[in-house]
């Protein structure tokens, strides 16, 4: 059960521009409600301010659980996950030319796309669709 309040959760979705902070996935493109993600999980001391809150899509939060890091697939490397908060995602992350796979262009980058699943078969099937109606990728 959520302890963030309804106005908290709209104030940080306008603030995420209701989509997901790890994959862009949109809210209205989706159909499902996107979930209050908290940056720092509570299990790791992490509290309910808006600072340590940003949304996320249920297969991302899932994911996510209550990891902070992860391995680097590319150099075995432990780094942080992608804050949005803290982090451009342009930054760290770019999209393939179809517009269905998200590429890693860092370390963090590469470590939050293995770690959160974020190019399952699933979710580039999904993109696939949405990029054929012009509703992917976000700008």
């Amino acid at each position: 059960m959520s302890t963030v309040s309804q106005a908290t959760r709209e104030r940080v979705a306008r603030q995420a521009r209701f989509r997901c902070g790890y994959c862009l996935t949109q809210e209205r493109v989706s159909g499902v409600p996107l979930t209050v993600e908290h940056l720092t999980p509570r299990a790791k001391g992490g509290n309910d301010t808006d600072e340590n809150l940003w949304m996320s899509c249920r297969l991302c939060n899932e994911a996510k659980g209550i990891l902070t890091d992860a391995s680097d697939p590319e150099t075995g490397d432990i780094v942080p996950l992608f804050n949005p908060r803290e982090h451009v995602w342009s930054e760290h992350f770019a999209w393939s030319e179809n517009g269905t796979q998200i590429i890693g262009r860092t370390s963090i980058g590469r470590a939050t796309i293995m770690a959160l699943s974020l190019n399952s078969d699933f979710r580039v099937r999904a993109r696939a669709l949405w990029v054929e109606v012009g509703w992917h990728p976000p700008g």
